[in-house]
């Protein structure tokens, strides 16, 4: 092995003294293409409750070759939907969306093997929590007797049939916390992820019922609604900070509801009607968030066609890309690929409705790519929406773009080896590495080597960190 090394280094060495004019040019796209897989009622997987492990794993599996072949490059999976895990916890117990009984375990590490199957596909692997929610029902009863919120009944609130942590009391905040930061720390994540949820949408006729936690915690705050919005700012910035202390490298970032405020309320807010806003009824301030950066990535939820009176997609997209010029907080945008050929409003029936989305993202400045809900959706192929991506509109690959907010460097570049047959082999220190053929990118891996395609072309193979930074490229190599 020491040979080797002296080897590797004296090539290494060898090769970085060579000029600059012997890399070859090569061009690849930047953009997110994600994929949201939620678990939470069995959306999408696993398809549902108690089935065995081996059909499980078969799911997921054929998940991700359908989203690989689709273009996708990040896989966006709900392992904590409702105050349960997805992984051995001594904090939470297991999710009932795996075997049917919350607190059973399924008999594997769920979450080791979600994350290591995404990246043999080399896709990129976002940890999705639920802060607050702690069942879609609301009887505590119901729960697994060893559940934080049976042990802690003064943490929980019920509210709209469900039951909810109190996001005011400073003993949930830090447990939280310490729930994500243990998974983060023992897993090999490449992000963690919220999405809308925080204090819960608001149900006609009733009120969140804290206003005892505001009397006793809500010391300086002249109205609950700033409190509110204080508690989950606190929660966020919190987390950001602790994330990143632990892990430079994860990204942290949520896919709110995609209107801030109306210009009705605030003059700068968006030219919308919409009845639900981030700041006024989730007491999501998602604009602190983006101008402290305490998250790498947001990614609105604009969940309506180009045109709609109520909430335009062709107004709030310039509207996120102006809230993150010149923060570094990259933008994504959720789509909701669910909507496809439903009738409400119309114009989800017209197949070039998505497909509009994207080529707008596109040519806006500021906008990173998308990420689609839900994969069941997607996956059935809606008004032929998947067969667009697959052949058109993801048709060439593309890598993830850079994050400003998030710590990395690029790598040396590899080393091509000798020509064995059809199989490129290189040495190399990335995370992952970009195959280019002709200059064009031809697929990201994981691994030293690659079965080539038929033809006469030129190769040649960048490394990248896994913050996506990019070595030089190696020297190119023609093969037949």
């Amino acid at each position: 092995m020491r040979r080797l090394a002296i080897a590797v280094a004296a090539l290494l060495t060898v090769f970085m003294a060579l000029p600059a004019a012997a890399a070859p040019s090569v061009t690849a796209s930047r953009e997110l293409r994600g994929m949201w897989i939620a678990s939470v009622a069995n959306i999408d997987w696993p398809a549902k409750p108690g089935l065995p492990v081996a059909q499980q794993k078969q799911d997921y599996d054929s998940l991700l070759d359908r989203a690989k072949a689709l273009g996708v490059n990040a896989v966006f999976v709900q392992i904590r939907p409702t105050a349960d895990a997805f992984y051995p916890s001594t904090l939470e117990p297991w999710s009932q969306y795996l075997t049917g009984t919350q607190g059973q375990d399924p008999g594997y590490d769920v979450l080791r093997f979600l994350v290591s199957e995404a990246h043999k596909r080399d896709l990129e692997f976002h940890a999705w929590f639920n802060p607050y929610r702690i069942s879609l029902q609301g009887d505590v009863t119901k729960l697994a007797p060893n559940h934080p919120a049976r042990l802690h009944p003064d943490w929980v609130v019920g509210y709209g049939g469900q039951l909810y942590y109190n996001p005011g009391i400073p003993a949930v905040r830090q447990f939280v916390e310490k729930v994500i930061l243990d998974t983060t720390r023992r897993y090999d994540i490449d992000g963690v992820h919220f999405d809308d949820y925080f204090y819960p949408y608001p149900v006609a006729g009733q009120q969140f019922p804290d206003q005892q936690t505001f009397a006793q915690y809500g010391g300086g705050f002249s109205n609950i609604a700033d409190w509110r919005r204080d508690n989950v700012d606190k929660l966020i910035g919190e987390l950001s900070s602790r994330v990143h202390s632990l892990k430079p490298w994860i990204a942290f970032g949520v896919s709110p509801f995609g209107i801030w405020r109306d210009a009705r309320t605030d003059p700068t807010g968006s030219d919308t009607q919409g009845g639900v806003h981030d700041y006024d009824d989730l007491y999501a301030d998602t604009r602190t968030w983006i101008r402290n950066r305490w998250v790498d990535y947001i990614a609105p939820q604009l969940y309506w066609p180009v045109g709609y009176t109520i909430a335009d997609y062709g107004k709030l997209l310039p509207w996120w890309a102006h809230e993150v010029a010149g923060t570094g907080v990259s933008l994504y945008i959720g789509q909701a690929v669910y909507k496809i050929g439903t009738s409400s409003p119309a114009a989800w029936l017209n197949p070039e409705e998505m497909p509009r989305h994207i080529a707008l993202n596109r040519a806006t400045p500021g906008v990173n790519g998308d990420i689609l809900y839900n994969t069941t959706t997607l996956l059935a192929n809606p008004l032929g929406f998947a067969d667009r991506l697959r052949t058109d509109l993801y048709a060439k690959p593309a890598i993830v773009p850079v994050r400003p907010t998030v710590a990395g460097h690029a790598p040396l570049p590899p080393l091509l080896l000798p020509s064995h047959g059809n199989t490129l082999r290189w040495i190399g220190f990335g995370t992952s590495y970009a195959v280019y053929q002709d200059g064009q990118l031809l697929t990201t891996l994981r691994g030293t080597s690659f079965t080539l395609p038929p033809g006469r072309h030129s190769y040649a193979v960048t490394a990248l960190d896994r913050t996506h930074h990019e070595s030089r490229p190696s020297i190119t190599e023609e093969y037949r």
